[in-house]
């Protein structure tokens, strides 16, 4: 620009960007040398506001030649148009969003969600890494933002994203995206239209066209070459508006230079020099700057004129759009236009989609199928009245749009398969030969069905699942002994006979010293008891006091609390937790058993969709051929049903699997009164539920977009929770037979407690009638020291008794070779008390125990009036003495009041029968 000034120049035009054109401003507001600056965007990028200072207006020789930045009030009244409430921008790498700053304030204080996201150059590297880094939950919220869009960017880039988004499934049919920019042409945009699916919205700057075909190319007495002024020519298609707009700003100062020549208002050019520091201004500069401001021209920008401010405020935006659609290539028509000064012209309401369907009746066809089409109320004589998810989705559009329909249900019930004339049944049918208006069910959106109908947007996601019965829950009788495995039983039981018996063998090394009178023996059998009384924490007499022993059952204590703690708390878990699992988890396991027999319903959408990819050779997933061997067994008609009902209660009653809409059988499995399903399936839903129309139908549209609303405010998301709530009385995805009531036990789970105490119990009965028949037997018998060595109590008796009788009696004469008797102590005796005498009989070696009831007073008697009268007891070198005791209820023995102890010898009486001193070595105790 100083080189341009040192050669002389009247003014300067620059086309470039805002960071340049500061310094071109400052430049020519010190020289005031008029700047007209015409600001260029990178490779056809949008504007962004320049924001050029303007201190002072005498001191401004910079004019604006493009319009300003109005994308802001654009884009802000589209939307409200639209009545978008969520939305997502892209913008390129070369766009600056601080231009949209102010449409981002104003949309944020009204409350709708906007987000931004920039494009990369790369952008299959970008969309690559969306599905790498994203979860499939983030993917399908993604892809819910991207039904509502806004590009910003140049037209090269916008193609090549809307290609990789479509090709890739990031948008569907029901998607509407906006894309703004000046610099698109007409072969822009029917390429974006092409490339595009859904609903396409596109904002350009456009300039008026003269309709006078011969006047397009003359401005006043210039002419404009053909190839810039005729529209179609491809070279002015080519063209960027930056450039037009350079071409109009050298017009215009061809016209304000040939104004000063005719006024004779010429000034020489400017010779100055930008690097002294005392340069002078150009004197000329505020006269040309006027003499440009004032004039105006009528160029390839339509009119180029100055405002006050030094703008220009010509210009006009074309708004135009496609409706809704699945195909590509469709055609797109002018919806509106938009100015600064009057606003929004046009409507940009798509034609189809009104909301005044007053005073129409529909013919709808359905296909019962729960939960989404039900009969709720069938009175003979009045019409039936219909409920369910896809009846509560047509009575919102009904209630919204105003129209009215009648139901009826499909004759062959019936969804719809192609005939070999190629003619199509069930509802599918119906709705071909123009006999309903709409179809409603849970009807999936497949190809086949797509080229005879037409379907909405899709209303709920679609996948195939799979229900099967609850495997029932076995009960064990002996569920006690689960706990512990058979092994450790059997370790357990050794382990209790082996320290019974390490019990009994240190107990006979080193007999432990009893006290006096215990009745308790150091046998094997009382060892065994003993141990198995300590492991069942029942306790018992404690004879053992060695320190050996002592040692082993501290040892053998801590091992039982070991044992019985982890066997108390291993049994609350397996009495109140099931471990039952199905090995059925999915379709690939369904498709790899064969014990279990599964099928679809004949014709349906189901059979088809296995039927195609199971016989498809290249199909990659050998799961569908799997599937189509067992379907396909005698010709289809052996696993296969020909209504859903029918699926479901061959599941309920027999060894069957039914595969079928994951929707449906959720339905069926939460509502079972047994809840005695389950149901496995694909979570992916690679298709959905439509609403059938006929093919060309005008209500397809109105539908579709009622449906995004729906969708959009939540109305759709309450609707299924009516059908399919989340917390139901079943579990759906649990394959054992549950119970909802907190765990309790029933008597299934201890019948094997009760098995043991009836064994047990029978086992003690047999044992007792043993035991009595063997008493009875030997009580028979003549006993003998060879085979008795207890001498019965009766004999005893009557020897006491020979000892009370008179004193003449032959018996009382004793000797020195008597036995000593225990003394007793007379004098202190209580009356009438069964007193036990302990004596120590010598030379026979007899220990006699025994009761003596009634016959104790008699003998204290007898033996008191001996005494009185001088009896001689003999000569007794030694007496062994003990004192009596009281035999104890339980069995056991306790001390007697007994203190004195006396002598008695006494002498053995031979007509008594019992021949106890014959034998030394014998020892028998009483």
């Amino acid at each position: 620009a100083c080189d341009l000034m040192n050669q002389g120049i009247l003014a300067l035009v620059s086309s470039i960007g805002c960071t340049s054109a500061g310094s071109l401003q400052s430049l020519a507001d010190a020289m005031h040398i008029p700047h007209l600056f015409i600001q260029r965007s990178t490779a056809g990028t949008p504007r962004s506001g320049c924001g050029l200072t303007r201190s002072n207006r005498n001191d401004d020789y910079t004019l604006s030649v493009r319009p300003p930045v109005y994308l802001n009030d654009v884009i802000l009244r589209v939307v409200t148009e639209y009545a978008w409430q969520k939305f997502i921008i892209f913008y390129d790498n070369d766009y600056d969003i601080r231009g949209i700053q102010e449409f981002l304030d104003k949309v944020s204080q009204q409350g709708m969600d906007v987000a931004l996201q920039k494009v990369e150059n790369n952008i299959n590297k970008m969309i690559t890494g969306l599905f790498a880094t994203m979860r499939i939950e983030e993917l399908n919220r993604y892809r819910d933002t991207l039904r509502r869009a806004i590009l910003i960017m140049n037209p090269s880039t916008a193609k090549s994203f809307l290609t990789e988004v479509v090709e890739t499934n990031l948008v569907a049919f029901d998607c509407h995206w906006i894309i703004i920019n000046e610099e698109i042409n007409d072969v822009d945009v029917q390429e974006l239209v092409r490339r595009s699916i859904g609903r396409l919205t596109i904002i350009r700057q456009t300039f008026p066209v003269p309709q006078n075909i011969s006047q397009r190319c003359f401005r006043g007495n210039h002419r404009i070459s053909s190839s810039l002024c005729d529209p179609k020519d491809p070279f002015s298609q080519s063209m960027e508006i930056s450039n037009l707009y350079i071409y109009d700003t050298v017009l215009l100062l061809a016209n304000a230079f040939h104004k000063k020549l005719e006024d004779r208002k010429w000034h020489s050019m400017a010779s100055l020099t930008c690097i002294r520091k005392n340069s002078k201004p150009w004197q000329g500069g505020r006269s040309m700057l006027e003499t440009i401001k004032k004039g105006g021209v009528n160029g390839l920008t339509g009119e180029l004129e100055f405002a006050e401010n030094g703008g220009n405020p010509n210009v006009h935006f074309e708004i135009l759009g496609t409706n809704y659609g699945e195909d590509l290539g469709r055609g797109i028509r002018k919806l509106g236009c938009w100015n600064p000064v009057t606003g929004l012209n046009g409507s940009l309401t798509d034609r189809k989609l009104e909301n005044n369907m007053r005073g129409v009746v529909l013919r709808v066809v359905t296909v019962l199928e729960e939960p989404f089409v039900m009969v709720s109320e069938n009175v003979l004589g009045k019409p039936k009245k219909y409920q369910g998810f896809s009846i509560d989705v047509l009575e919102a559009l009904a209630t919204y749009l105003g129209f009215k329909y009648e139901i009826y249900v499909a004759p062959d019930h019936k969804y719809g398969s192609p005939q070999d004339d190629g003619s199509w049944n069930g509802l599918i049918g119906e709705l071909v030969f123009k006999r309903a208006d709409i179809g409603i069910s849970a009807l999936t959106i497949t190809p086949d069905r797509e080229n005879v109908v037409d379907f909405t947007t899709r209303y709920m996601d679609y996948s195939v699942g799979v229900l099967l019965r609850k495997a029932e829950k076995t009960v064990d009788m002996f569920a006690c002994l689960a706990p512990f495995d058979l092994s450790l039983w059997a370790c357990i039981a050794g382990t209790v006979l082996l320290v019974g018996l390490l019990v009994y063998l240190l107990n006979w090394l080193n007999p432990p010293r009893l006290q006096m009178g215990s009745m308790t023996s150091t046998t094997l059998y009382n060892s065994m008891w003993f141990v198995y009384g300590s492991f069942v924490q029942q306790g018992g007499e404690v004879p053992y006091t060695t320190l050996a022993t002592r040692l082993m059952m501290g040892a053998w204590w801590l091992f039982a609390l070991i044992v019985i703690s982890s066997y108390t708390a291993n049994l609350a878990a397996f009495l109140t937790i099931t471990r039952i699992e199905n090995s059925i988890q999915s379709l690939q396991d369904l498709s790899r058993q064969t014990d279990i027999p599964y099928g679809t319903v004949l014709d349906s959408a189901v059979y088809e969709h296995v039927r195609v990819k199971g016989m498809n050779p290249f199909e990659r997933d050998s799961m569908y051929s799997q599937m189509w061997r067992m379907m396909n067994r005698s010709n289809g008609s052996e696993n296969n049903v020909l209504e859903s009902t029918a699926g479901i209660q061959k599941v309920k009653y027999g060894n069957y699997a039914f595969v079928w809409d994951a929707a449906v059988l959720e339905y069926v499995a939460i509502n079972d009164a047994e809840c005695s399903f389950y149901t496995v399936g694909n979570t992916v839903a690679d298709r959905g539920y439509g609403i059938a129309l006929q093919h060309g139908s005008p209500y397809r549209d109105v539908f579709s977009q009622r449906i995004l609303e729906l969708q959009q405010n939540g109305d759709m998301d309450v609707l299924k929770h009516k059908w399919w709530p989340k917390n139901g009385q079943c579990d759906l995805y649990s394959s054992v037979d549950t119970k909802q009531k907190g765990g309790a036990l029933d008597i299934k789970s201890f019948a094997g407690v009760f098995c043991i105490l009836a064994a047990g119990i029978v086992l003690s009965c047999f044992i007792a009638m043993l035991e009595t028949w063997w008493n009875k037997r030997k009580g028979s018998r003549v006993p003998s020291k060879e085979d008795d060595k207890e001498i019965d109590l009766e004999h005893l008796h009557r020897r006491v008794n020979s000892l009370c009788t008179d004193d003449d009696s032959p018996h009382k004469q004793f000797s020195t070779s008597s036995i000593d008797l225990t003394p007793l102590d007379i004098d202190t005796l209580p009356t009438r008390q069964a007193l036990e005498q302990i004596s120590d009989f010598r030379n026979t070696h007899i220990t006699t125990t025994t009761f003596i009831p009634e016959q104790i007073q008699t003998l204290s008697r007898t033996l008191s009036a001996k005494a009185a009268s001088g009896f001689s007891f003999g000569s007794v070198p030694e007496h062994r003495t003990g004192p009596f005791r009281h035999r104890a209820p339980n069995g056991g023995f306790f001390r007697s009041p007994i203190k004195t102890m006396s002598s008695i010898p006494y002498q053995p009486t031979p007509t008594l029968g019992l021949n106890i001193g014959s034998d030394p070595d014998r020892g028998t105790s009483i």
